[in-house]
């Protein structure tokens, strides 16, 4: 959603970067290009106006005027106020003293809010709790339907009352079902209109009154720009929230909601969603969205998702693998099949510091669906080629194309290309020898995932070998050292019969 804003600020921090002192009309020039920036990615102008000042005022302090990395400092200034805009730290979400706890997603019709309420729980019951999803949703046709579906998937239980009850009463009800099964929290999904109207409003604060709520939280299309901030205001008047979720995060707007909204409504953001999947509900983070935005990446994000995917246990094995040369097509396959599940590929690699500029830079495109031939073909070897890739040869190449629905030509480059990202891991093997004491290579994603955390030139490797998606592959004539070419037929003039001496 950042790109062109990051795009554009990473341009203007080069561009002072390359100068060894800055001065006022070097920071005033720069701060010009930040505010067109931010007014170009849809960032409330009373917003911009306040940030301008506040980094121009710390910017042109005669200790960063005067200081040896200007450049640095100014980038700092920014980055601390971006913090600031978004509000300075997380804030988690409040729970009841008494359980259930309620949290009402309240928002205008298609914003997300059913699928949110699924989200949530599922979020939520990784950490642990045992949610109960409320279908109050009576007037979108098949609302109560799709979060019967949802719950079914995924394993949450779901109260609904079909779309005949008063939604208080089906709110009231599913509390007291929840406390008799002691389960917590409660999230309700409500009504949303094409637009506010005060019949919707009056609904709300009818539950409001009946179950005082200990979070009422906002789901908002981050796509809408500046309607998602005069939504959110108008929300907040009648309803006073608590939090809110910003979705379709993961889209191609210029994101100036996310910088607004939390400045002008002044609540503040608790969950973005990230993309169409259950799992894709991250806790909102100023600090590392700012660093995004800045094209630092985030690392700690990433580092999380990872962990989720992986155990300490399969982490430090693989990195024993890695740095001892072991590491086979079998691992490499879980590998995929995991970085797959963390989300998709492009995401992953924004978070890499300069990677997701650089990818833009260099016009790479990368589809996660470049994964099916490489998962065809390694699934159609035996187990045994799979951790002794050195033993396929040309029969058996043919066979795990003709298996896999692939050209030999692709299986040749695959084995070729494995091989060359072999002899990447095991320099970086060597590199991470001196500091094995200190727990050894870990890579970005804390240990364990060999192709995701690579970093430090490790990603350009192994793209430049084509193992990662967008890299620029050999051609289909690269074949794998032990390949075994058929001999040509020798024909019947080329057949030669010697006499045999006595």
């Amino acid at each position: 959603m950042f790109e062109a804003l990051t795009d554009r600020l990473t341009d203007v921090f080069q561009r002072i970067g390359r100068k060894g002192r800055l001065t006022e009309q070097d920071v005033d020039e720069a701060l010009r290009e930040v505010r067109r920036a931010l007014l170009e990615a849809d960032v409330n102008y009373r917003v911009v106006k306040d940030f301008i000042a506040a980094v121009r005022e710390q910017a042109i302090g005669e200790d960063v005027l005067r200081s040896l990395t200007p450049a640095q400092q100014v980038i700092s200034i920014v980055h601390k106020e971006l913090v600031r805009v978004l509000g300075s730290e997380r804030v988690p979400l409040t729970w009841a003293s008494q359980p259930p706890t309620v949290i009402l997603l309240v928002g205008l019709q298609g914003s997300g809010k059913t699928t949110h309420v699924a989200k949530l729980g599922h979020h939520l019951r990784g950490e642990g709790r045992q949610p109960l999803l409320v279908a109050a949703d009576i007037y979108r046709p098949a609302a109560v339907e799709q979060l019967r579906t949802l719950g079914r998937q995924h394993d949450l239980p779901v109260y609904d009352e079909g779309t005949q009850a008063k939604p208080v009463e089906i709110v009231k009800h599913a509390i007291k079902l929840a406390r008799e099964r002691r389960l917590d929290p409660v999230i309700v999904d409500t009504a949303g209109r094409l637009q506010i109207d005060e019949r919707m409003m009056q609904e709300l604060e009818e539950i409001k009154a009946a179950v005082r709520p200990s979070e009422i939280l906002l789901v908002a299309d981050a796509m809408t720009g500046q309607e998602a901030v005069s939504v959110a205001e108008e929300f907040h008047r009648r309803l006073q929230l608590t939090g809110l979720i910003l979705t379709k995060m993961d889209g191609d707007a210029r994101g100036g909601a996310a910088l607004s909204i939390r400045s002008v409504v002044g609540v503040p953001i608790k969950f973005i969603g990230t993309g169409e999947r259950v799992d894709a509900l991250e806790p909102f983070y100023p600090e590392r969205l700012a660093t995004r935005i800045l094209g630092m990446g985030d690392v700690l994000s990433l580092i999380e998702k990872a962990q989720q995917q992986i155990s300490q246990e399969e982490s430090e094995r693989l990195q024993e693998k890695v740095l001892t040369g072991t590491f086979n097509l079998e691992d490499f396959l879980n590998q995929l099949q995991q970085i797959k599940r963390m989300g998709p590929l492009t995401q992953l690699l924004e978070m890499l510091p300069g990677v997701g500029q650089a990818l833009r830079q260099q016009q790479v495109q990368i589809s996660d669906d470049e994964y099916k031939h490489i998962e065809a073909i390694i699934l159609s070897m035996t187990p045994e080629e799979r951790r002794h890739p050195d033993i396929i040869n040309f029969s058996r190449r043919r066979r795990i194309a003709r298996g896999s629905g692939t050209s030999m030509a692709e299986v040749n480059q695959l084995l070729s290309q494995f091989k060359q990202m072999q002899r990447v891991m095991a320099q970086l093997g060597d590199m991470a020898g001196v500091g094995r004491r200190r727990g050894g290579l870990r890579g970005l994603l804390g240990g364990g995932n060999p192709l995701a955390g690579l970093g430090d030139g490790g990603l350009d490797a192994l793209m430049s070998q084509g193992m990662v998606p967008g890299g620029m592959p050999p051609g289909p004539s690269a074949r794998h050292p032990t390949a075994q070419r058929p001999k040509p037929k020798a024909g019947k003039k080329a057949k030669k019969h010697k006499k045999k001496r006595h």
